[in-house]
């Protein structure tokens, strides 16, 4: 087996569920704890793994409400715009898009009030962001 294979296979475990242990992940991916704990600190290291996560049913949160939220920036200034956009505790995770949006920002908040409060007082009083298009997550079905 190649390298690239086991790499691979260990991140498929990590990404089904990312509290798996090093010895879930050797039988998964078909290789030994010590070569999970090599591969994971590896990778990590090369800044290919960046954190961990747990993903939420948004529908079962009980004070929360999450948005994707599509924002449009000028591009002279976007890098300023995206540096500003990463600092904001409220956007959970930014990223750049290639559909109807230059960026998409997930948005948590306590209720749909707090999300346009984020849109109105944080993200739009950014310089350069020019607009924001919420999409308020429902139900997961997967």
């Amino acid at each position: 087996m190649s390298a690239d294979s086991t790499e691979d296979r260990i991140l498929d475990v990590l990404e089904e569920d990312a509290q798996a242990s090093y010895a879930e992940i050797a039988d998964r991916a078909g290789v030994s704890k010590p070569t999970v704990r090599k591969y994971i600190d590896k990778l990590e290291s090369e800044g290919v793994i960046v954190g961990y996560s747990a993903d939420v049913d948004p529908k079962k949160l009980t004070s929360r409400s999450i948005a994707l939220v599509g924002i449009e920036v000028a591009s002279e200034r976007y890098v300023e715009a995206t540096r500003a956009l990463k600092e904001l505790a409220a956007i959970e995770s930014l990223f750049t898009s290639s559909g109807d949006h230059m960026l998409m920002a997930e948005v948590r908040a306590p209720d749909g009030d707090a999300v346009g409060e984020v849109i109105a007082e944080e993200i739009l009083t950014i310089e350069g962001v020019e607009a924001a298009h919420p999409s308020f997550l429902q139900e997961r079905l997967k």
